[in-house]
């Protein structure tokens, strides 16, 4: 162990991206946290390679002082769980001195969403914007496929070109843990996925004329990925939001996600369909939806009831 961390970070990263296929981003956010971790243990002057139970424990106080949520701290305290398994299950150490201990439960917060009518004004401004037609086909397109299919946004935003091809009712979707899923297309989000492909295709035709490479992005971009970025998709969006006379705070591209799922709820969807549409592996995750939809309809009654407006 040397320079403020441990060697095993590392190694430990390396299988969690082999053995799981976890993305950039949570192998990213893995080491910001073990960092965090083993650089408090070194500060601290002990070696996170032979950290016992105490010494994690403290470190779960030091967070609590701090004033970090219960979320933030079960999230750390899980990385950590998971790097001295990974260190045991290797023989690198005889014990693990974070199986016991026990984590803050964090308070299930209820996701964000949107009524139906808010996101036909969303539509409505992505059809009616300002400026180049092809701006336009390519928002219009990235708002009914991701209120279609209820997509993460990296997923969206990484859709190679090829699973669009033949004007397809289901697409073929690479979610996280490089598992599979087909969702399927409705016809406003084909119409505009067609719409989008002959502008886009126009436009990779011209490029490569010009000598430039072809991408097999269904939406390329200048960024060093190739295609639109998070992001860029993300600040899209909240310009959106201002020009459809919505809050742009209460915007973001996984509140349409949860508006596709509590609307096919809503409206008598099974619970397991939407898990396997989301691509959620447990459907205990899936059941959020089940309150927020218990919430909307304690709402709808005290709202509209006589006795509860009178009472």
């Amino acid at each position: 162990m040397s320079g403020g961390t441990s060697r095993w970070i590392a190694p430990f990263l390396e299988a969690l991206g082999a053995e799981r296929g976890a993305a950039a981003n949570t192998l990213a956010a893995y080491r910001r946290d073990l960092e965090h971790f083993t650089g408090w243990l070194c500060a601290a002057g002990a070696d996170p390679e032979r950290a016992e139970r105490p010494e994690i424990e403290g470190y779960l106080a030091m967070l609590e002082g701090a004033g970090l949520s219960p979320a933030t701290r079960a999230r750390r305290l899980s990385a950590i769980r998971q790097f001295y398994r990974f260190a045991l299950s290797e023989g690198w150490r005889a014990d693990d001195p974070a199986a016991r201990i026990g984590g803050p439960r964090p308070a299930r917060k209820l996701p964000g969403t949107l009524s139906v009518a808010e996101v036909e004004l969303l539509l409505d401004a992505a059809l009616t914007r300002p400026g180049a037609k092809a701006g336009r086909a390519r928002l219009l397109c990235l708002m009914e496929l991701l209120y279609a299919t209820g997509l993460r946004v990296s997923e969206l935003v990484s859709l190679p070109a090829a699973s669009a091809r033949g004007n397809p009712r289901m697409l073929l979707v690479i979610g996280k843990g490089r598992r599979e899923r087909m969702v399927p297309l409705s016809d406003p989000a084909r119409e505009a996925l067609a719409a989008w492909l002959v502008i886009r295709d126009a436009a990779e035709a011209e490029r490569r004329r010009a000598g430039g490479r072809p991408s097999p992005w269904l939406f390329p971009s200048r960024s060093k990925l190739g295609h639109l970025t998070r992001i860029g998709f993300y600040l899209a969006l909240k310009t959106l939001a201002v020009s459809a006379g919505l809050d742009p705070t209460r915007i973001s591209p996984h509140t349409l996600r949860h508006a596709f799922a509590t609307h096919l709820l809503a409206n008598g969807a099974d619970l397991r369909v939407i898990q396997q549409l989301l691509g959620h592996v447990d459907v205990s995750t899936t059941e959020i939806y089940t309150h927020v939809l218990d919430e909307r309809l304690k709402a709808l009654v005290l709202e509209n009831h006589p006795l509860a407006r009178g009472g």
